[in-house]
């Protein structure tokens, strides 16, 4: 099973779990970190995730994980943990609940002799990013941006 297909299969299981413990799904990721693969569930609560909630989802979704059609899957760790308050915004829907909201936007190489920039979301648009800085309305392309995520002035 390929990566992108595993991640599909995972949402679809997780949904439910997540709505059934009062949480929301936020996102599901399976990449090598050193040298283990880690499949990681990221959900979401107004009000803060505690750890009884990703429990709860862990205990659910790890006997699912036991399905035939996952056997041919590589040696991995299930992590499941809250999306956090400087939380990665991947998907359409992350960008236009945080509009207006202050980022941090990383690129894969600099651009303008910077490698990240800080600033409010103005826009998302097909994964182009609209960031406004002191005034300055930047648009940063999809294949310049290696992460955005949302900054918390604590």
């Amino acid at each position: 099973m390929q990566a992108k297909e595993l991640i599909r299969r995972v949402e679809e299981m997780a949904q439910p779990l997540c709505e059934a413990n009062g949480v929301s799904l936020w996102d599901v990721e399976f990449e090598k970190e050193g040298g283990i693969q880690l499949l990681t569930i990221t959900i979401d609560r107004k009000g803060g995730v505690d750890i009884s909630q990703c429990e709860a989802i862990s205990r659910a979704i790890d006997p699912m994980l036991d399905a035939k059609e996952f056997d041919s899957l590589p040696s991995y760790t299930l992590c499941v943990s809250s999306a956090g308050l400087e939380r990665k915004l991947k998907k359409p829907a992350h960008f236009e609940k945080f509009i207006g909201e202050k980022v941090e936007v990383r690129f894969y190489k600099p651009i303008e002799g910077v490698k990240s920039v800080q600033g409010i979301l103005a826009g998302y648009d097909r994964g182009c990013i609209t960031v406004d800085q002191d005034g300055a309305r930047r648009i940063y392309e999809p294949g310049d941006v290696a992460v955005c995520r949302l900054v918390a002035d604590i």
